[in-house]
């Protein structure tokens, strides 16, 4: 039966603005009509013949798109590949190699477009490669080849057409350099018993491929591979599967490795070193390999111990078991991302495997733990199942960072891990969501083209809305329903692609064959809502009436988001008149929202808000109680209450916060915050939800806390607000600060929760930086208890980032060069970074520059950390100033040499201008982009725009807000 409909007065408002925008559209299209019929009439002067078409700006020949063509299909490759671990004649590092790739013709054509970058094709007869026909088919001969550089092709013409349905051997000779940039078939080096070693390997993701071998690189074209590696006798070769066969002469080793399971490209894996391993003996064939001296050391233990559980948990999860005969983890001293989940040898950071118990931080435990566990949920979900394209990437990222949660949490049961997901996904996702700047999960395929745009797609949206948004979906399904249409999409799409859709299909099969789970709409046109556009939105609750209302969050509302898919281009007056008039009706931005709440008492409910406003007469609550939506923070949304509710909430916090479960209290920080700088609240609203902080002995709450906290000390550090900011924040922290003195036998030992541990770390350099009495006494005794000796540092891994970078902060020259001297020495990744970013901590301008000239020497700072060496720098008050400089200055030089593909490139844009608040930035930030045009920006595009974005809302909201938080801070502090 269909619904009757009753037109209210806002409606019928509603519909009068709708009208207006209809007929400024009408007059829109007809001035544009008409201006482009008195262009082409213009052209056309003579009308006694046929008009002809402009030339067209750009060519449409195949190999002028960076999509290949589908017309041909790979099924397998024979690799062979012998990299060289010594310098030859010309001083160069390099690596030969033959591969054969045998394709299915799809298509008749006469064309042949496969991938090639950077790689020197030998000739045959002219030609940069061969052709052969398979099982009697006689292939047409070349015609012509050549390198089609911007696009990375190797084009192949041929004198007759390829035949569909017949298969073809494409046959290459090649020499490539083996580089120490990070990507493709690369070389890594590092300092063992005072010798340099020399070791091979392998990043391909996303366009790296092409580099290491000619191949069909993309991520749908699965196929199998056959990869030979020649290597030096002391050298193992390891790759995707097991090694089938070992040939050995006096000097160098073949190690055949026989085929793998049909995959894409991205992810194939090798690497030549003289690594050792431990193993689990068991069935899965699980190995951690890293350098000889870390395996010796211990290091590998801890992940050598997870691992197994995980891979267990996951095939019980996916209900489909292992796909592979073994599972190898590499730490490698240079490796630009933090991992990569090349099926069956996963490769990572050294600070992302070991684990030292006498040097590494329960932080640096947690994190192997999480890292390992996205690394394995890959093996089947992107693995086994492979996006077809990159445009879909946040939905192999974004679950992997979901369950990564899952698998950590069986492996470490007793760490609470679940509930971090608000700090790590959730509120991380909200920071870049809440800009106009932002883009949708899954964006058109003709908006990712390039190796940039792919390179752009590894963001914060992909990785962390991907998890905050699959998580919620698995919340209004219920985890057993999306665990069950996750095995049927796994088991159905196996060894092949696929799109985000196919998962709806399964999952709303699930739903449609488990009683009692009804949803209001379909998967598919709930998640469209969430993934086909950007943004989030705030719901807001009326407690007085029982009304929920949905807006999309923004924190400049005043903004008005761009609409890629419209192209039309209007004459200026009147595109700001639509455009203000769609800002103003807020078009397009409407969610399907899943809302969990509850009141006091522990009364619980839920409801689907399914569109812009409802009554929903159980939230309208008595003055003596109040509503808390989002419950345990399952949904994607932030939330705002009338100021009854607000008062009921705050008051709550403080006389029994522990009412409220720990997550929901950070949750409220964070809306808190967040709300008042997008000035839906008001500033001191937010301020008052850190009173109850006095009572909080809880990592979540206070992580959240501090993050927003951290936000206002980049905004005032440079003002008089500050000092007052501060005089409050010690006076909040101090109880904290004594609770661990006292817990901790006066700060000699570590707290035994895992959380704990991390609520310690926050007190300690909380209470340091606010000046906490008692507290730098303590860091800078144990520095330089430290400085006289050593060879014996007893200072607790937990607490070594905040005590190195205090006392080297407090310090001069030899605070920093005996840091210096101490990171040179580092043998564990993880206190190498705790003394890498501590070095960033001084006061002393020339040693900040000189540091920031480090980065540019790879003897100093590793390739790999040199962008987040800088970020450290950036974000010391006096660094800051200085990184700006030395970025824009050597601007050229990290374009070059990050700026096409590496994932950390946005990240600087993002560090060296975390600052910025002052009309004079912004100035600064538009003459940056504008002087480096021409050059371009990269990977960091979208970054930079961002920054401009943040840069003029905190302008605005700084002359707006910042009298009335000095008043408040001032009227707060003892």
């Amino acid at each position: 039966m269909g619904k009757g409909y009753y037109i209210s007065k806002h409606l019928a408002t509603a519909a009068m603005v709708l009208a207006a925008i209809a007929l400024v559209t009408i007059i829109a299209l007809s001035v544009v009509y008409n201006r482009e019929k008195s262009k082409n009439a213009a052209k056309f002067t003579n009308a006694t013949t046929s008009p002809v078409p402009p030339t067209p700006k750009t060519s449409n020949e195949p190999w002028d798109k960076y999509r290949l063509p589908d017309t041909l299909s790979p099924e397998y490759y024979n690799v062979t590949l012998w990299p060289r671990l010594v310098k030859n004649v010309n001083g160069m590092y390099i690596f030969t190699g033959i591969s054969g790739v045998m394709f299915t013709c799809v298509k008749k054509t006469d064309l042949i477009l496969i991938h090639s970058n950077k790689l020197n094709l030998t000739l045959f007869k002219g030609h940069h490669a061969k052709l052969t026909g398979q099982s009697g088919v006689t292939a047409p001969a070349i015609k012509t080849t050549w390198f089609q550089t911007e696009k990375q092709y190797l084009v192949i013409q041929l004198e007759g057409k390829l035949k569909p349905g017949k298969s073809y051997w494409l046959y290459t000779e090649f020499t490539g350099e083996l580089a120490d940039d990070l990507e493709g078939f690369y070389r890594s080096e590092y300092m063992e018993d005072g010798e340099k070693k020399i070791i091979a390997i392998t990043q391909m993701q996303a366009t790296y491929a092409r580099k290491a071998f000619p191949c069909f690189d993309e991520p749908g074209m699965k196929a199998v591979f056959h990869i030979t590696l020649i290597h030096d006798l002391e050298t193992t070769a390891l790759s995707n599967i097991m090694g089938l066969e070992q040939h050995e002469n006096d000097i160098l080793t073949r190690t055949i490795f026989g085929p793998t399971k049909k995959m894409s490209t991205y992810l194939v894996a090798f690497v030549v070193s003289d690594f050792k391993y431990i193993s689990a003996k068991d069935k899965k064939g699980v190995r951690i390999w890293a350098r000889k001296k870390a395996i010796e050391d211990g290091q590998g233990d801890y992940a050598l111990k997870i691992t197994q559980p995980i891979l267990e948990f996951f095939e019980k999860y996916y209900n489909t078991s292992y796909p592979l005969s073994k599972s190898d983890q590499i730490a490698l001293p240079d490796f630009n991302s933090g991992a990569m989940e090349n099926w069956g040898l996963v490769t990572y950071r050294e600070t992302a495997l070991l684990y030292d118990p006498r040097t590494s931080a329960n932080g640096n435990k947690q994190r192997i733990a999480t890292v390992v566990s996205h690394e394995l949920a890959h093996m089947w979900f992107g693995n086994l199942v492979t996006l077809k394209w990159w445009n879909d990437l946040w939905l192999n990222e974004g679950f992997a960072s979901y369950v990564e949660y899952l698998g950590a949490d069986y492996a470490e049961p007793n760490w609470n891990m679940k509930d971090q997901t608000i700090l790590y996904d959730l509120q991380r996702a909200f920071a870049v969501d809440s800009l106009t700047s932002s883009h949708p999960l899954s964006r058109k395929k003709e908006e990712v083209n390039t190796p940039s745009e792919i390179s752009e797609m590894f963001s914060t949206i992909s990785y962390s809305k991907g998890a905050a948004v699959l998580k919620m979906l698995s919340e209004f399904l219920t985890e057993p329903v999306f665990a069950k249409g996750l095995g049927n999409y796994l088991k159905q799409f196996a060894f092949g692609s696929s799109v985000h859709s196919d998962l709806w299909d399964h999952l709303q099969k699930a739903v449609d064959q488990t009683p009692g789970v009804k949803l209001p709409y379909s998967v598919h046109e709930i998640m469209n809502r969430w993934i086909l556009q950007m943004g989030f939105p705030v719901i807001t609750i009326d407690t007085r009436t029982g009304n929920v209302s949905q807006k999309h969050f923004l924190l400049e509302p005043d903004y008005v988001v761009k609409h890629h898919h419209c192209n039309i281009t209007f004459p200026d007056p009147l595109k700001t008149l639509l455009i203000s008039l769609t800002a103003v009706l807020n078009l397009s931005y409407e969610w399907f929202v899943p809302i969990k709440w509850m009141k006091k008492h522990q009364v619980q409910d839920q409801l689907w808000l399914l569109q812009k406003s409802a009554l929903h007469k159980p939230m309208k609550v008595s003055k003596d109680e109040w509503v808390l939506a989002n419950l345990h923070v399952s949904g994607y949304f932030r939330v705002n209450y009338d100021l009854g509710n607000w008062e009921r909430l705050l008051s709550q916090l403080e006389s029994d916060h522990q009412v409220i479960p720990v997550v929901n209290r950070a949750q409220i920080l964070d809306d808190a915050f967040n709300l008042a700088r997008a000035s839906i609240i008001n500033i001191t609203l937010a301020l008052r939800t850190t009173k109850y902080l006095l009572h909080e002995r809880e990592y979540i709450p206070w992580e959240a806390a501090l993050r927003n906290l951290n936000y206002f000390f980049q905004l005032f550090d440079r003002s008089e607000v500050y000092g007052a900011m501060q005089a409050y924040l010690k006076k909040q922290v101090k109880p904290l600060f004594e609770y661990f003195g006292i817990i901790s036998s006066n700060w000699t030992t570590v707290a035994s929760g895992h959380t704990d541990q991390f609520t310690q770390i926050i007190a300690l350099s909380l209470a340091c930086s606010t000046g906490v009495e008692g507290c730098r006494e303590l860091t800078r005794s144990w520095f330089k208890k430290w400085m006289q000796n050593p060879h014996n540092n007893t200072i607790h891994p937990n607490l070594r980032s905040t005590v190195y970078c205090d006392a080297i902060a407090a310090g001069g020259t030899e605070e920093w060069n005996f840091g210096w001297q101490m990171f040179q020495k580092a043998t564990v990744a993880a206190e190498a970074v705790k003394l890498r970013s501590a070095l960033a901590c001084t006061k002393v301008p020339w040693l900040l520059n000189r540091y920031l000239e480090y980065t540019m020497n790879p003897e100093k700072i590793r390739k790999q950390d040199a962008t987040s060496t800088i970020g450290y720098i950036a974000s010391n008050i006096i660094g800051q100033p200085l990184a700006w400089d030395f970025v824009r200055a050597n601007w050229d030089y990290f374009f070059k040499l990050y700026g096409t593909g590496s994932f950390t490139f946005s990240r600087l844009i993002s560090d060296v201008t975390y600052r910025f608040c002052t009309p004079f930035e912004l100035s600064q930030l538009k003459r940056f982009q504008k002087d480096n045009a021409e050059t371009g920006f990269g990977s960091g595009t979208q970054a930079l725009q961002q920054a401009i974005e943040k840069t003029t809302a905190k302008i605005k909201w700084l002359a707006e807000n910042k009298e009335p938080v000095l008043q408040w801070f001032l009227s707060e502090s003892p």
